[in-house]
């Protein structure tokens, strides 16, 4: 998410020049992450799983927005007692409860929720556990050591795959601590810092997934995860539910995301095969 003026101050500091600059090696190959690698597939011939893991948050008119205002709505328009049938409107914004992020999100002109292809939601997921780190630092990033920690306990990133940081803040989301907003406004929770979603964008993963309210951690003031993940052509998820039943690597992720025309986004239905 990006509040007013964000945007101005991000372009400043991501400018093609200055961002890829600093980045020394990793800019030099820049353009290579804005395309997929081949889709990999989720399940080889002949695998099966024992159980689906729903990651899904039940969504209603009270949950938890990045805004801080409902962002759901639902009106009877007919009812089974006096019409034989039961329908609703919903009014809603895009990007709430567990939801896609669509590269168009924060670029100008970025595929929507609608023209991400099929192969790249339905891939190998990796579920990083910063829970202790989180517990003592909301503002907690999960970094590129913390990746390469995994990959030294569970092998190498899969590319084409996504990865979720799991930091327990799903255990809040019916609390006021789901938004952790301090005296002065300013939300305080978990999110990806730049130099991870860097390295997953070498690594070749297409998938970034949050069990908080944005990719990026609640205090930032840049949206640096979203403007280098989303533009190169990457998805995000975020608010997602139940990473601790899912096992750090082996499950497949399957994103539910809506088929709507120009969405940047949308309430998704998210869950895992193991």
């Amino acid at each position: 998410m990006c509040v007013p003026g964000c945007q101005d101050v991000v372009m400043r500091r991501l400018s093609r020049r200055g961002f890829f600059k600093g980045l020394g090696a990793v800019g030099a190959g820049a353009a290579v992450f804005t395309a997929f690698p081949p889709p990999r597939p989720a399940l080889a011939q002949g695998a099966s799983f024992s159980k689906v893991v729903d990651l899904t948050h039940a969504l209603g008119p009270e949950f938890p927005t990045f805004f801080g205002k409902p962002q759901l709505s639902i009106e009877t328009n007919f009812s089974f007692d006096k019409d034989g049938f039961n329908m609703n409107t919903w009014t809603l914004v895009e990007h709430t409860g567990t939801h896609l992020d669509a590269p168009i999100h924060f670029s100008k002109d970025g595929a929507d929720a609608a023209s991400i292809d099929l192969g790249q939601l339905v891939v190998p997921l990796a579920v990083v556990d910063v829970k202790e780190k989180a517990a003592s630092d909301p503002d907690y990033q999960l970094t590129a050591d913390d990746l390469k920690a995994w990959e030294s306990a569970n092998g190498d990133l899969p590319s084409g795959g996504c990865v979720a940081m799991n930091s327990g803040w799903a255990d809040f989301v019916t609390t006021d601590k789901f938004r952790n907003v301090d005296a002065d406004g300013g939300m305080h929770f978990p999110g990806f810092h730049l130099d991870a979603t860097m390295y997953m964008m070498e690594k070749g993963v297409v998938g970034m997934a949050v069990d908080t309210l944005s990719l990026d951690f609640g205090a930032s003031k840049d949206f640096a995860a979203h403007y280098a993940w989303l533009p190169s052509g990457r998805w995000g998820m975020e608010c997602v539910a139940n990473l601790d039943s899912v096992p750090a690597t082996g499950a497949t992720i399957v994103v539910g995301a809506p088929k709507v025309k120009g969405a940047t986004g949308g309430i998704s239905r998210l869950f895992a095969l193991v």
